[in-house]
């Protein structure tokens, strides 16, 4: 008995240690404070996006929150206030599976917001389907909304400049592959709906995102506006509530081992938006608050390019 209590023990000590040391990671140190500066942050009504939106709000910045449901979206305005201490936090609508929306959205804040400082891509969907234009759910709001979003937004991120784009990717990506082919018949990343194929779409949408940065980047240059891309973690959040309870009880324990909170999992997103120095970096892939090398095919300039200028198509741009 003595013994096992003994085993026991020391696995529950590495464990522990392996949670905080491994899983719970790096946090951002920056202190830099963000009064009169403006960030937008999509898909901030939960997770790290909400978390993300509390820290910047409580540095300073004015906050655009931006959300497809308005309910959701205002109910998280009234929790980041309070949370913050600051009342410079605004929800504006935002619906990246509607490209009609994304423009609305840019209209809107070009009208009625002087500056952008920080444009953080944070929004993602792991979900069959489609969108309203017609293209594969997780290609359409993981990267060609934000694609859009980000393209219509340039001139006031170019005009406020010193100024970042982050676009929260994933370590997904380093199984992901895109299917051109693919993508010009069926707008979309891969066909088919079984659980194999919703995880190789995902896995390709997220290194549509590492990709569109390294060529966003490159077409940057000389703008002081930089843009990096990472990899969260992953996070604790809400979408096994649906689990049954053997099921929850079971996924907690590995929950609390293995995956980050919202609040550890926001660090690298504003490692990457707040630490100063970065410059030089700007286009590279991040991930616990560390620059990471990508795979070859993750900054492929010719595929990188041919990804924007079907992505330009796409939404219309040319």
């Amino acid at each position: 008995m003595s013994c096992f209590l003994i085993c026991g023990g020391l696995f529950l000590a590495a464990a522990y240690v392996f949670h905080e040391i491994i899983v719970k990671g790096k946090r951002c140190t920056s202190n830099v404070k963000l009064h009169g500066k403006t960030a937008i942050v999509t898909g901030s009504n939960t997770g790290i996006g909400k978390r993300t939106a509390v820290d910047l709000a409580r540095r300073g910045a004015r906050v655009i929150m931006a959300c497809r449901s308005r309910e959701r979206g205002e109910a998280a305005v009234s929790d980041v206030k309070k949370e913050s201490g600051s009342s410079n936090v605004v929800f504006m609508p935002l619906d990246l599976s509607s490209l009609k929306s994304v423009r609305d959205f840019a209209e809107n804040f070009l009208k009625s917001e002087p500056r952008l400082d920080l444009l953080i891509n944070n929004a993602g969907v792991y979900s069959d389907g489609r969108t309203e234009d017609g293209f594969g759910m997780m290609f359409g709001v993981n990267h060609l909304g934000h694609f859009l979003l980000t393209n219509l937004l340039l001139p006031p991120l170019k005009e406020s400049a010193p100024s970042r784009v982050i676009n929260v990717s994933s370590a997904a990506h380093n199984v992901g592959l895109i299917d051109f082919d693919c993508l010009n018949k069926h707008r979309t990343l891969r066909l088919g709906s079984t659980t194999s194929d919703l995880v190789k779409i995902y896995a390709a949408s997220k290194l549509c995102n590492v990709l569109f940065t390294h060529e966003l980047h490159k077409r940057l240059q000389g703008t002081n506006v930089t843009c990096f891309s990472l990899h969260p973690g992953a996070i604790n959040t809400e979408f096994d509530r649906n689990f049954p309870l053997s099921i929850l009880i079971i996924f907690g324990l590995v929950r609390w081992f293995f995956f980050k909170t919202p609040e550890q999992g926001c660090q690298t997103t504003l490692h990457c938006a707040l630490q100063p120095g970065l410059e030089p970096l700007s286009g590279r892939y991040f991930s616990n608050c560390t620059v990471r090398n990508v795979y070859a095919k993750a900054r492929d300039d010719a595929t990188a390019k041919k990804l924007w200028e079907l992505s330009e198509r796409m939404c219309g741009l040319q």
